[in-house]
């Protein structure tokens, strides 16, 4: 009989990690999703010491201490700052685990289309400092297009638009490859600090990030509005007395702002559209576009896109998860995931220069 020790020796956690701009989204086979925190931590500059994580820093960003500082360690979906973007990691994957000191953990992680040897030698390295044994790394866009239903068996084309914090990511995907991608720097964070510097400079109030964010999944659209004189009152301070202060403003006001970012997105899905073979075109089609990422949360942005690109556009359940949910799936695929995935020994031979720490 195998004792309960041997048993918990034995033990594999197999990870799909999607970690991005704006948030730290962890699967675990048998779990589902058991992390998502946002990708920030807070600095003690004084000590240099992370006092806290994820959704802990961001309660304190605009309200921190005199000597902490809440920051993001990545920049355009890549590690910008690499040890506490280590720290970040290592914090979740240990969240993430099942317990014991010997469960040994292996992890698809999500990367861009576009991003180079050097970035994914400092991701390499982060997630080998978080502990985990076997690292595997996979596009996006194809986890993406897995993640919100396309069959990596379907021999049809499928166009799948994923819309991060700080970049859009274009991806055709047919028969479990990616034919073609495009990745352009417009994201959801866009939209926020466009909201804060219209009321700014147009209403003379300065707003925080949370009530930015609130603005921005609660009350404003990307399609014309029915009603252009809904209202709502948010509260900052006034940027010449410097006072607490209230503004009221509709959603009529805030809709030209928000029209123009999304704007942009469409007129990238109609460039990278122009690009395509006549049968892959032919394909999409028949099939219209999957919208994910946290930007398909956007109220209207799929009617928008639809009208602006005349395709049918379609926004799967739970659409933030759809990447890390396809690269969970290649925990059921062996033979998918040796196909469309990069390991260790790879990313470490094609790096065109070191990585240092």
């Amino acid at each position: 009989m195998v004792s309960i020790r041997r048993l918990k020796n034995l033990v594999t956690d197999s990870m799909g990690i999607d970690i991005g701009t704006a948030s730290v989204i962890i699967a675990v086979k048998g779990r589902d999703i058991v992390v998502d925190e946002p990708s920030l931590v807070a600095i003690n500059e004084i000590t240099g010491e992370i006092v806290a994580y994820g959704q802990e820093a961001a309660d304190m960003r605009g309200r921190e201490g005199r000597d902490i500082t809440v920051v993001a360690p990545l920049s355009n979906g890549v590690i910008a700052d690499f040890e506490r973007a280590k720290s970040l990691l290592s914090h979740f994957v240990k969240k993430a685990r099942s317990g014991g000191t010997q469960v040994v953990t292996e992890a698809v992680i999500g990367v861009p289309s576009e991003i180079t040897p050097v970035e994914q030698r400092a991701l390499l390295h982060a997630a080998e400092e978080a502990n985990i044994n076997k690292i595997y790394m996979m596009e996006e866009g194809l986890a993406a297009a897995f993640g919100a239903g396309v069959s990596p068996e379907d021999k049809r084309a499928s166009a799948v638009v994923d819309i991060g914090a700080s970049t859009t990511n274009i991806a055709i995907v047919a028969k479990g490859n990616v034919i073609h991608s495009r990745s352009d720097s417009i994201g959801s964070n866009e939209i926020n600090e466009a909201i804060a510097t219209h009321v700014r400079r147009h209403r003379g109030l300065q707003i925080g990030e949370e009530t930015t964010e609130k603005l921005k999944t609660d009350f404003v659209t990307a399609y014309l509005p029915d009603d252009l004189s809904k209202s709502i009152v948010i509260r900052g301070r006034d940027v010449i007395t410097g006072n607490p202060s209230a503004v009221e403003i509709t959603v009529g006001e805030l809709y030209p702002v928000v029209e123009a970012i999304v704007r942009r997105v469409a007129l990238v899905i109609s460039d990278t559209l122009t690009e395509l073979r006549p049968e892959v075109a032919a394909d999409i089609h028949d099939r219209g576009i999957l919208l994910t990422g946290g930007g398909a949360l956007l109220h209207g942005i799929d009617r928008y896109l639809a009208e602006k690109v005349s395709l049918p556009v379609l926004v799967p359940d739970e659409p933030r998860y759809a990447i890390v949910r396809g690269l969970l799936q290649m925990f059921d695929e062996p033979l998918l995931m040796e196909k469309v995935t990069r390991r260790e020994p790879d990313l470490i031979q094609n790096a065109e220069v070191p990585f240092e720490v």
